[in-house]
């Protein structure tokens, strides 16, 4: 089974529940599904931050795994993790492999390998 995570709550969902339960279990390979995207709004989009060990470790396993890891254009944009304007935008300053975009761009991006459930935290 394949699943996506969206990380909307704020607080701390990425940093305890990424960090402390799920990223865990995906390092030791013992998730149980396949993790085939995560998208970050708000707050949660810090854990990218190039220099984060959270960051650092999600990049790796990302990367192992070929999990898409983006955050939303308009959450980067105002924490200063993306340069341009809405839907044209880069990131900067993020762990490798992190892209930015919006909805449109993150069903495009899984359509190629859709996720059979999508779990927002």
């Amino acid at each position: 089974m394949k699943v996506a995570y969206v990380f909307s709550t704020s607080g701390h969902t990425a940093s305890y529940k990424l960090g402390r339960m799920i990223l865990p279990q995906l390092e030791e390979d013992r998730h149980g599904v396949r993790v085939v995207g995560m998208f970050f709004f708000d707050d949660n989009n810090y854990v990218l931050r190039r220099g984060d060990p959270l960051g650092e470790r999600l990049a790796k396993v990302a990367r192992d795994q070929g999990t898409l890891l983006m955050m939303c254009d308009r959450c980067a944009l105002e924490r200063g993790l993306a340069e341009g304007v809405p839907g044209d935008c880069t990131v900067t300053d993020v762990v490798e492999g992190v892209t930015v975009g919006c909805f449109p761009d993150l069903y495009a991006t899984l359509a190629a390998d859709p996720p059979d459930h999508v779990i927002t935290l």
